[in-house]
């Protein structure tokens, strides 16, 4: 499978990412990608508050990425805020292409390092697969990937490939984190992990006080399903295409068969299929 991973900053207006969102659809497509992942919150970044920029999932921004997604014959994964309750949104990866119309809620907020994700956000309640040209992908946001019983609940209901949108929050050792969580992911699932950050903001010459800026570290990475990392990308922004051979799941399942050795099981409950 050919896959791209579109390493880009959101700004705080929709229009303006959505438009960068299918200028990087076509540029995919035309490399020949089959999936296409960009970060979390690419519809508007972190540093508007999440409700004035949550649409629908019918929404015109979410159908213009549709639309996009089938013209193009490829299958999309993008984040943005959609509604939510009480005056909170969720935090959601779209997730469409010629086939197949499907959404996943982050499950785990950011309550961590002095910020509460919370605040803004509701959890989701469903832990997600999908399947893209036959290949089982998993669904995880930013967070997620500190939690390792999901990446195993995810492999125990067939993800070959588990993706992981973000935009990370810098400071000491972010990068190194980063990096470390996504390779033990992919041991814990023996599966090929995805993992796309936002690329590193550009510095505001003139911030306002108390303004919040976007969020990434860039260093987005693909790594295989024994830990090795076959692409990582600097902090620029960056279209990137990489081929993984799938097969490679079941070799190392075969070679190192920590999912069936396992003496624990999760409590997440059955994972939805699309």
């Amino acid at each position: 499978m050919r896959i791209a991973l579109a390493q880009f900053t959101a700004g705080t207006d929709p229009a303006a990412n959505l438009e960068l969102v299918l200028e990087q659809i076509g540029r995919a497509a035309t490399a020949g990608a089959r999936l296409v992942v960009f970060p979390e919150a690419m519809s508007c970044s972190f540093a508007r508050p999440r409700i004035e920029a949550a649409e629908p999932l019918d929404g015109p921004w979410a159908n213009a990425v549709r639309q996009a997604a089938v013209n193009a014959g490829v299958t999309v994964i993008v984040g943005l805020f959609t509604p939510g309750r009480n005056g909170k949104v969720r935090n959601t990866l779209l997730v469409v292409g010629p086939d197949l119309d499907a959404h996943y809620d982050k499950l785990h907020l950011f309550d961590a390092y002095g910020y509460l994700e919370s605040e803004q956000i509701e959890p989701g309640n469903a832990v997600v697969t999908v399947a893209v040209d036959g290949v089982v992908c998993g669904l995880s946001t930013c967070y997620d990937v500190r939690f390792p019983e999901l990446y195993k609940q995810l492999a125990a209901a067939g993800a070959q490939l588990i993706v992981v949108p973000a935009s990370w929050a810098p400071g000491e050792r972010k990068v190194e984190q980063w990096r470390s969580l996504a390779v033990a992911r992919a041991l814990d699932a023996t599966c090929f992990i995805v993992a796309v950050d936002q690329a590193e903001p550009p510095s505001d010459p003139d911030p306002l006080p108390g303004a919040r800026r976007p969020t990434g570290v860039g260093h987005s990475l693909v790594v295989d399903p024994l830990g090795e990392i076959l692409l990582e990308l600097d902090a620029e922004p960056r279209l990137a295409v990489i081929d993984l051979d799938l097969d490679a799941v079941r070799t190392a399942r075969a070679a190192l068969p920590v999912l069936a050795n396992s003496r624990f099981t999760t409590a997440l409950g059955r994972p939805d299929r699309v």
